[in-house]
């Protein structure tokens, strides 16, 4: 297979992870023949190698770095117990004052600039004013847009030791109690109100309502979003609410509250379409060394550099973005909808604002191609294009390289909200190759296995992982014995984290992603990733998306394709018949669908996730406990009539 892209010499020996390889090896008294063998080693060496970033990275701590066992099993939590450290002073330290650190822009085309020496001030203000309220180890909740109020709210509750969760304003109020309602915040920060796609939405009976019906919030700091004034009167709990700006305190000295490093430091929550969210809990140490190694050295980003990640503040990577400040970055804050004017604007607020590293979806680049979008310019700042939610498809790799930017490093990433950071991404020292990512993480010791545990080389497998590593979860909420953890991670492979990925490691050391493993389609008991059926809907232009799910039926799998036609189109018996023989003629008889259903609309998750499980669950009459998970519930009813 041909390279799409290769990195120039030049560019191998500015990137951060070439240099932080020639350290390491003079730390260490080895050297590595390629990134293979260097990867191998950091998973072989792992305690050498995570106590290694505390160094070259120059991390803000007290304490002993020893680990107390070498043994790195999953059985508990045991990464450097002897280190205290703070989450937002590692954070905050490197920015240079007059340098920008955040810059929020909305769709409307409004701006908002901080510096780092202003970000420094209105979190300082906000901690003298939380301290009032909330003590270290109690949480602060943000109900609220991407914007730089949020981050300057997790900055403000880290800094004092304190837990940070935080949900997207489009989230309904039982989406909200279903999160909040478990993870128990003291102080909620919310908006009035938000904006998407040119509409304006009211928040405060909402507001008024999450007040009512979640325990312990002891303070409502709303931010007046929507800039129409705020008033609180006729809220049934109005002598909680208070505004943002009133809310703040007077300047003063910002103190940071040194915690141990297995301390919580976010509480993330599963999609929870089965039933309620699960409420995953998050390391401060763990979180900060897993960010500064994909973003410093699989990434490339330092202090001279911007990065914008279209995300909201209800999925991960909007955590993965802010530790962005870590390096001193821009941080682009993007709120809105990508669709606003229209997609190619959106793409080119890459050149207007001098973006370096862009981070975006496939669905948002399969929208961007069937519009027909040609870059303008040539993005001379574009150094990366990063993606994940799903697997990048080898067309769209081409579409990138043909239409958008033939010099760019695109780095499709993959791990989850389960470890807040990737198994495997980008490295901008070697080539990319179609629909394959281009390798694992370092310290990761990632596998493929079959049924039984043995590793797969050259071929299909469930995604492992064999030793622990930093990020990965102290425990679930609630989960008082652990037994719901085990489940989650740990009970398919003894010894082993099982991600529920199903995927190949080819011998170059790169990675195919075949979708989700508990996805997968298995007729006649042969394991089908959906990944490759969605490869061949994806090159038929009267389809504009589509979701393969298997149906239970007689003991067996039968395979069952939903589509949604572009405007005009009908699903015709010859239709039906040629996405049928293309599927079948570029994969094996066993992936054609044994049925082509037309639908109004394939549902997502509010992270662009297509929702495979939550229509296999519809097709075998289970329930949907948690629809607040989906971005447009509304479609789901629609595949009632498909049933077995």
């Amino acid at each position: 297979m041909q390279a799409l892209w290769k990195p120039t010499r030049v560019r191998i020996e500015k990137s951060q992870i070439y240099h932080f390889q020639k350290w390491f090896e003079q730390r260490e008294g080895t050297s590595f023949k390629d990134y293979q063998d260097f990867h191998q080693y950091t998973v072989e060496k792992s305690e050498s190698f995570w106590n290694s970033l505390f160094d070259y990275f120059d991390l803000s701590y007290e304490g002993d770095r020893r680990l107390v066992s070498t043994d790195m099993g999953f059985d508990e939590y045991g990464w450097f117990p002897g280190v205290r450290l703070n989450f937002a002073e590692n954070l905050l330290k490197r920015g240079r004052g007059d340098d920008y650190a955040l810059h929020f822009i909305h769709e409307s085309s409004r701006q908002e600039k901080l510096t780092y020496d202003d970000l420094r001030k209105v979190t300082a203000r906000l901690q003298g004013s939380l301290k009032t309220v909330m003590n270290s180890g109690d949480v602060l909740a943000c109900y609220m847009p991407n914007c730089n109020e949020t981050v300057i709210s997790m900055l403000a509750a880290s800094s004092m030791g304190a837990v940070f969760t935080s949900t997207s304003c489009d989230f309904g109020i039982e989406g909200v109690v279903d999160r909040f309602g478990q993870s128990l915040p003291k102080v909620l920060v919310a908006v009035n109100g938000y904006e998407y796609n040119g509409k304006s939405f009211d928040l405060m009976e909402k507001l008024d309502e999450v007040s009512s019906r979640l325990c312990g919030i002891e303070k409502i700091v709303v931010v007046d979003f929507l800039k129409k004034g705020l008033s609180f009167d006729g809220l049934k709990n109005k002598e909680k609410f208070v505004a943002w700006d009133d809310f703040l305190g007077h300047e003063e000295e910002l103190s940071f509250k040194r915690v141990p490093f297995q301390s919580p430091q976010y509480i993330m929550y599963s999609s929870g379409t089965t039933g309620k969210p699960k409420c995953i809990v998050h390391s401060v140490g763990g979180t900060l060394l897993q960010h500064i190694k994909e973003l410093g050295l699989h990434s490339d980003l330092t202090q001279e550099k911007s990065i914008l990640y279209f995300t909201t503040c209800g999925w991960m990577m909007w955590n993965w973005l802010v530790s962005s400040l870590f390096f001193g970055s821009r941080v682009c804050l993007y709120e809105g909808s990508p669709g606003v004017p229209s997609l190619g604007e959106f793409f080119e607020t890459i050149e207007r604002e001098e973006i370096n590293i862009f981070g975006t979806s496939p669905k948002f680049l399969k929208a961007l191609e069937d519009s027909g979008y040609k870059a303008k310019s040539s993005l001379p700042s574009l150094e990366s294009i990063l993606s994940t939610g799903a697997p990048l498809l080898p067309e769209q790799y081409d579409f990138i390289y043909k239409n958008l930017k033939e010099d760019v490093c695109v780095s499709s990433i993959a791990g989850g909200t389960d470890i807040i950071g990737c198994f495997m991404l980008g490295n901008p020292t070697l080539p990319v190759y179609p629909g394959e990512i281009q390798c694992l993480g370092l310290g990761m010791a990632v596998a493929a296995v079959d049924d039984q545990g043995e590793k797969v080389v050259d071929g299909e497998g469930e995604l492992v992982c064999q030793k622990s590593f930093p990020s990965r979860p102290l425990y679930f909420l609630g989960d008082e014995n652990g037994e719901r953890i085990k489940d989650a991670y740990f009970n398919e492979y003894p010894g082993l984290w099982h991600h529920g990925d199903f995927i190949e490691v080819t011998n170059r050391g790169g990675v195919i992603v075949y979708g989700r493993s508990d996805a997968t389609l298995n007729p006649g008991g042969v394991r089908i990733g959906t990944a490759e059926i969605y490869r061949q809907t994806e090159q038929l232009n009267w389809i504009e998306d589509s979701l393969c799910v298997g149906r239970q039926i007689e003991g067996d799998v039968e395979v069952v394709l939903f589509v949604k036609l572009t405007s005009g189109e009908k699903l015709s018996e010859e239709r039906i018949k040629e996405v049928k023989n293309h599927i079948r003629s570029n994969t094996t008889p066993r992936h054609m669908p044994r049925h082509v259903w037309a639908v109004s609309d394939i549902p997502y998750t509010r992270s662009g996730k297509k929702m495979e499980l939550a229509i296999n669950r519809i097709l075998a009459r289970r329930e949907l406990q948690n629809i607040e998970a989906v971005s447009n519930p509304d479609c789901l009813k629609e595949y009632e009539q498909y049933q077995v």
